[in-house]
């Protein structure tokens, strides 16, 4: 690298033109300060591919460009891919496992421009492929930690961040009814075994969240793979009456719905209850197959057919949710959740399930979600001297995660920039208490999993705002406190753009749980590691 004073830049992007048009100008502000950043320690930052004056935007769109792009890229070159917006991981993808020479992602610190959960997406997904890469973030691009980390880069092609809130399972002294809760769940699992309804596998390029099915069977858990398109046509199949009589248990339970009239620009009762057809086929496909749990695509597809999908996936999470019944007539799983997992990330389904099985065996509450690792900042209100993450899903999650439950809950239309059809999502404001997160993510060739403890707290309204409005207002928002784990350490470690999170009735509770669940994942042959403190900051 000491010889070596040019570097390429590559910028992937969305696959949607509206996406990459509107984010371009963040991404080119990023590219400057990172150009600054580079001539400063004596290097010169070259793009590898130009900007495209008619599509107004000089991102990879697709894996074709991305293809097109390494092909004329030296394949033993440094090169930075700088992530200033949320990106299709698999355009880049052929291009970076071919690549010999050292790679650096780097991504902007910043809310309003989800750089971050692009990067990391990216970051999981050369995990998963076995391509060694190196990682930085940065709000400005000139404060000591990326300066000093960027020149090490610079001059030895290799970075690596120090993790020591990683311990791994064996160390870990685990309560014994723990241990004996995980085995009798894994031998269920492992006798009964449990379908997984996917919907369309690879979303928006996330080839982290797709589990190699070698990898899958050995826990019990088996896919049915089902189409959207198939999902589209039951719902066409739902009579209105059925439909209405969704929207308006919802409404009895105090969701407030922001209503219009445009259907291009404004949420419409339309929209709405289209959404409850869907809702409604997705329960009676998942019975008709057997699924313990499903994803649906929601980004790709289906939207040019139906309105978005939140107000489905956030309602089947959730144990109180309206009542639907099979062509027996018999409700379908009356009182629980039908466990979804966002976006198809089979990740989140595996742990979505653990979760449920574990949680039900402790009668901890089941209903359990992903959201992104989105962005995190210092309250600015000084109510509280901790970091404060920001979780953010892309849309909805289960009311009983928000404050007030479904009277604090209400759906707005999502973007038309994603959504041309509209539909609405499931928002709140995540409640106060303790709570489990974790990641199941592929590594080396096996299934890994990293749990840890934290707490969601409340922030004043004010801060609330602040933070909706620093990223997408129109979606459910949970304030998270990670214990024994700071910002720069959780981005060194985290191998996903999500991450997924449950509730416990109290700290010892939730420390049960994780207990429980990491065993569990142990015991079906991940590799676990715990990450961080218990509450009061004592090892695991």
């Amino acid at each position: 690298m000491a010889k070596a004073k040019t570097i390429l830049l590559v910028a992937n992007g969305d696959l949607r033109q509206s996406a990459n048009e509107v984010c371009w100008p963040a991404q080119e502000a990023m590219e400057q300060a990172l150009t600054a950043a580079v001539n400063r320690l004596g290097y010169r930052l070259v793009r590898a591919h130009p900007y495209k004056p008619r599509l107004q935007h000089g991102f990879i769109g697709s894996q074709k460009e991305g293809m097109a792009v390494f092909a004329d890229i030296d394949p033993t070159a440094p090169l930075i891919v700088a992530e200033a917006v949320w990106q299709y991981s698999h355009h880049l993808l052929p291009g970076l496992i071919s690549h010999r020479g050292p790679i650096l992602t780097v991504a902007n610190w910043s809310g309003m421009w989800p750089g971050l959960v692009g990067m990391l997406n990216l970051n999981g997904s050369l995990t998963k492929a076995g391509v060694k890469y190196a990682t930085l973030w940065s709000e400005k691009f000139d404060d000591k930690f990326f300066q000093t980390g960027l020149a090490t880069w610079l001059r030895t092609g290799v970075l690596r961040h120090r993790t020591p809130q990683v311990m791994a399972w064996a160390r870990a002294i685990v309560p014994p009814k723990a241990t004996a809760i995980a085995r009798r769940i894994a031998a269920d699992l492992r006798r009964r075994k449990s379908i997984m309804g996917v919907f369309d596998e690879g979303c928006m390029g996330m080839y982290n969240a797709i589990i190699p099915d070698e990898l899958l069977f050995p826990t019990g858990v088996y896919k049915e793979r089902l189409s959207q398109s198939a999902l589209y046509a039951a719902a066409t199949q739902v009579d209105d009456a059925e439909a209405r009589a969704v929207y308006d248990w919802l409404v009895r339970k105090g969701m407030k719905f922001h209503l219009g009239t445009d259907e291009a620009t404004e949420l419409t009762e339309r929209q709405v209850i289209w959404q409850c057809k869907t809702y409604i086929a997705a329960l009676r496909m998942a019975d008709e197959f057997g699924c313990e749990t499903i994803g649906i695509q929601y980004q790709q597809g289906l939207k040019d057919l139906l309105p978005a999908s939140d107000l489905v996936e956030g309602l089947l999470n959730n144990s109180d949710r309206p009542p639907v019944k099979n062509a027996a007539g018999q409700t379908i799983r009356a009182g629980e959740p039908l466990t979804h997992f966002n976006e198809v990330d089979e990740c989140a389904g595996l742990d979505g399930l653990f979760t449920n099985r574990v949680h039900r065996a402790l009668g901890q509450p089941v209903e359990n979600t992903l959201h992104d690792l989105r962005w995190g900042d210092w309250d600015r209100s000084g109510s509280t001297a901790d970091y404060v993450w920001v979780f953010l899903i892309s849309g909805s999650a289960p009311p009983a995660h928000h404050v007030n439950g479904y009277k604090g809950t209400d759906s707005l239309r999502q973007p038309p920039m994603y959504f041309r059809l509209g539909g609405g999502t499931v928002r709140g404001i995540a409640r106060p208490g303790e709570i489990v997160w974790s990641r199941v993510f592929v590594e080396q060739g096996r299934l890994k999993m990293d749990l840890g403890r934290a707490k969601a707290i409340s922030l004043p309204a004010a801060e609330t705002d602040r933070r909706w409005k620093e990223t997408t207002v129109q979606w459910p928002i949970m304030h998270a406190v990670t214990y024994g784990v700071t910002r720069d350490q959780m981005m060194a470690r985290h191998k996903a753009n999500h991450i997924q999170v449950a509730y416990a009735n109290s700290g010892k509770e939730a420390d049960l749980a994780l207990y429980t669940k990491a065993a569990l994942a142990a015991e079906l042959g991940l590799e676990v590691h715990l990450c961080g403190t218990k509450a009061d900051g004592k090892e695991f």
